[in-house]
């Protein structure tokens, strides 16, 4: 009979601990379980330090260590540098090498001189658009810093919005541009996350624009007697856009709504026919050479 009683004690115990320790969190109790560390692993976030002791093992200096950014895998290809992938333009990512102090925007301005896409009349036209959305509101449509927040019937602004279209920045560097559409400049913010690589420079081709028009020159796809810094695409490039457009209609007749990724190098017979055109004309003195033709492949790209 005692060995009876024993046994069932034993049996209650038993069920007392295991209903206990796996109890339901409630209220003010985070409940408990048996060996929580076989069920849970810590949770790190990617390059953020934020150590306590019970938050992980080891020093403060090894979890410092262990938060820093890594490098990539040898072989990664940069997203926005690929060639053989679809990917939008908005996704877009170039590293900038210049820090948000006075000295940082000084040397941004005396190094960045090249805007790195030529001038064409389809990206004038896309600079516009983004120009009149995100910075006309202050300097104003025209680049007069004139923007309706600044007119007494929009709100007078604290301070005199740059006017673009002036001496001073007409002669300014491509570099005094993005530096403040990276980091902002006084009351102006930051547009780096507003703005993809490609969009800020056709931005800054849109600015370049208003200035030749303010002081009667030209800035287009075909001529820039504004300065000779910023190259302007000219025929070749609105000759291959024709053939592109061309050589995609005859596609979409002959296989619908499906979508092609085209590269430059996949068009011998438009290669030669650049040739020939370049022997014809006399157009062998660009000194873009292989800048020309790399800008030609991105923004083919960018228009899939």
């Amino acid at each position: 009979m005692k060995r009876l009683y024993k046994i069932y004690f034993l049996t209650v115990v038993a069920a007392m601990f295991f209903l206990a320790s796996c109890s339901r969190p409630g209220g003010n109790s985070t409940g408990s379980e048996f060996m929580p560390d076989m069920a849970h692993s810590i949770a790190y976030e990617a390059n953020y330090y934020n150590y306590y002791y019970n938050n992980t093992w080891g020093s403060e200096d090894e979890y410092y260590d262990m938060a820093k950014p890594r490098l990539p895998v040898a072989g990664t290809v940069s997203r926005s540098s690929s060639k053989s992938i679809a990917i939008s333009s908005a996704t877009e990512n170039k590293p900038y090498y210049y820090g948000d102090t006075e000295e940082e925007r000084t040397r941004a301005i005396a190094e960045i001189i090249d805007n790195p896409y030529p001038i064409t009349d389809a990206g004038l036209k896309v600079g516009k658009e983004l120009y009149n959305i995100n910075c006309a509101i202050c300097h104003g449509e025209k680049g007069d810093g004139n923007g309706y927040l600044v007119r007494d019937d929009g709100g007078v602004y604290p301070v005199q919005p740059a006017i673009l279209v002036n001496e001073e920045f007409t002669a300014a560097s491509n570099g005094r541009y993005y530096h403040s559409i990276m980091y902002g400049k006084n009351l102006m913010g930051a547009y780096k996350d507003k703005l993809s690589y490609s969009e800020r420079w056709q931005v800054i081709h849109y600015i370049r624009s208003l200035q030749a028009k303010e002081n009667k020159l030209t800035y287009s796809q075909f001529e820039n007697t504004l300065n000779n810094v910023d190259r302007p695409a000219g025929e070749m490039k609105q000759m291959a856009q024709l053939h592109d457009d061309a050589h995609d209609g005859d596609h979409h007749g002959d296989h619908g709504d499906g979508h092609h990724m085209h590269d430059e190098h996949e068009h011998p017979e438009h290669d030669a026919h650049t040739k020939d055109h370049h022997d014809d004309h006399g157009h062998n003195d660009h000194k873009d050479g292989d800048d020309h033709h790399h800008s030609e492949g991105e923004e083919h790209h960018d228009n899939h």
